[in-house]
């Protein structure tokens, strides 16, 4: 099944929570709305915005089936499912598969550091026999330094060229760009950035967008980049890239989570969007408004 409906900017929607810390049901459903409504061309659930490691896997499912029986198509979710045991991540991965998602984005096992590659390798090939799914379609999640385990190219490679039909993309959320730009050499692997600093030298290399965190702030505009990208007007798509660059630059210098979640709760004025669960700690309104400030100046943001 081909994955050119998911070329665009995908974001890792946030979670809200409510007071109490239970997930806020009706702030993510309406958040997850509005982002496909303005350029999302697909979720990723419970990736690192999402706190998904601070989320159970039963209220992962939940979520899931809430937006799905809301109307959300499944092809345009991509959830993270990624744990430490073999069995969990299958499980978890096996139900999305059977809500009809497009894919699954699936973190490295992360507890057992300095594993040899073979270990990494057997992890995700095991992995596709436990899910045993006909639909399945994997994206590999680097991340190493939040997980502190990588997934090296030539794993990557290797996984892709024995399982093309089940290992079909990544996310590279390394921020370091020769790394995304050997994998997107790797023939047939759709290949995002973490982030969309890059994108448009990822474009230029074949790369489908970007999964980034401020498209929880900015989709609209980051969507346009890749828009205006696709009708061959490279040099105006340079051009919009500078801001959403800019915009970018400035977020990702405070805490991106307490943070977005902070501005989330001035904008809407719903102070549940400030909420997080421990080990983070909420960021104070104080905190975030030479943001909300910089942001109001230079991009006029929010739109009104």
């Amino acid at each position: 099944m081909s994955m050119a409906h998911l070329r665009g900017v995908i974001a890792p929607n946030l979670t809200p929570f409510n007071d109490d810390l239970t997930i806020a049901e009706d702030l993510y459903l309406a958040h997850a709305r509005a982002l496909l409504d303005n350029g999302c061309s697909a979720l990723a659930p419970f990736g690192t915005t999402g706190e998904a490691l601070s989320v159970g896997v039963g209220e992962r499912l939940e979520i899931l089936k809430l937006l799905v029986d809301a109307g959300v198509d499944p092809m345009r979710l991509v959830p993270g499912t990624g744990l430490t045991s073999l069995p969990d991540t299958a499980n978890l991965s096996r139900a999305c598969f059977e809500l009809g998602c497009a894919a699954v984005m699936v973190l490295p096992p992360f507890f057992f550091k300095d594993v040899p590659e073979q270990g990494l390798y057997d992890y995700f090939a095991q992995l596709l026999e436990m899910i045993d799914h006909p639909g399945q379609k994997i994206w590999l999640y680097h991340i190493p330094q939040v997980a502190s385990v990588g997934i090296p190219v030539d794993v990557v490679r290797r996984l892709h060229e024995d399982f093309p039909e089940q290992i079909v993309g990544i996310k590279d959320s390394s921020g370091d760009w020769s790394n995304t730009e050997a994998l997107l050499s790797i023939d047939g692997l759709t290949v995002y950035p973490g982030a969309e600093v890059p994108l448009i030298d990822a474009l230029e290399m074949g790369g489908q967008g970007c999964i980034t965190a401020t498209a929880n702030l900015n989709a609209a505009k980051i969507a346009e980049v890749i828009r205006t990208f696709d009708t061959g007007d490279v040099a105006q798509a340079h051009a919009l890239h500078e801001g959403v660059r800019a915009f970018r630059l400035a977020v990702q210098n405070y805490a991106l989570i307490p943070g977005i979640k902070r501005l989330m709760a001035l904008w809407s004025g719903d102070e549940r969007w400030a909420n997080v669960r421990p080990p983070l700690l909420p960021a104070s309104s104080a905190s975030v408004m030479p943001l909300l400030d910089q942001l109001k100046a230079e991009f006029d943001y929010p739109p009104s």
